[in-house]
């Protein structure tokens, strides 16, 4: 079970209809999170580039795939895929690495893939690699880490449910994570009941810009008056309008 009561599937449902550079655009409005508090950085990209967004409430864990010599201890992991079964709600696992060879850890393939979506993961997002990227797509587990790597130690699995960093980022059991291509953001709690209003907002603010920026007969003086003006119309802004005192 989830503790937070404000995660609900229908609004993890709404939160997958918008795209994660909106979300975390909307939530510098909406939140008093810092930027460096929520999104991670460009080293996590998707290795699963069809399949996304994204979202769902995170369980952790601490893993070693790399480190030489050692038996394989997976106790937890079965105890953590009890666990996200018991959950009502889609989960996203964050796996961090943490054996003795970074560049070879590889925390997932297709056949843990297929038995945590069996309980209700849809996702994993990783300091790590990972392998096996048509039989992910296939099942279909999206999966965001460091890249690909073709095999790995003995799985010893250290942690659970224990907060965790992963590029920077803090993520802890209940987090709400989205993700998608463009990259990976975790849901500040003090916003996730208004974010999807809000990001229907700024969608539309980002279409209206959008289009008067594209124009090739209008001056760059033009178009931020323009955009300013529609800072007033739908308070939000983008980056270079000269809004962004507004917020």
């Amino acid at each position: 079970m989830v503790e937070n009561s404000t995660i609900t599937k229908a609004l993890l449902e709404e939160l997958r209809d918008f795209d994660t550079p909106l979300l975390a655009n909307t939530i510098g409005y909406v939140s008093k999170a810092a930027p460096h508090e929520y999104y991670c950085g460009g080293d996590i990209q998707s290795v699963t580039p069809p399949l996304g967004p994204t979202v769902g409430v995170v369980f952790t864990a601490e893993i070693d795939s790399s480190t030489p010599g050692e038996a394989g201890d997976t106790a937890l992991y079965w105890e953590l895929l009890e666990m996200m079964r018991h959950c009502e709600l889609p989960c996203v696992l964050v796996a961090k690495a943490v054996g003795s060879r970074p560049e070879h850890e590889c925390l997932i393939g297709d056949g843990m893939a297929k038995t945590l979506y069996s309980v209700g993961c849809t996702g994993m997002v990783t300091d790590s690699r990972v392998r096996d990227i048509a039989g992910l797509i296939s099942t279909p587990f999206a999966v965001y880490g460091r890249g690909r790597a073709v095999h790995h130690e003995a799985l010893r699995f250290r942690h659970i449910n224990r907060p965790v960093e992963i590029s920077g980022v803090t993520f802890s059991k209940g987090d709400v994570v989205h993700a998608d291509g463009n990259g990976v953001i975790r849901v500040p709690f003090d916003c996730l009941t208004r974010l999807t209003g809000a990001a229907v907002k700024n969608r539309a603010f980002e279409h209206e810009a959008h289009m008067f920026l594209r124009r090739t007969d209008k001056t760059p003086a033009e178009k931020r008056e323009h955009v300013q003006a529609l800072v007033g119309k739908y308070g939000f802004s983008d980056c270079v309008s000269g809004g962004e005192e507004e917020r």
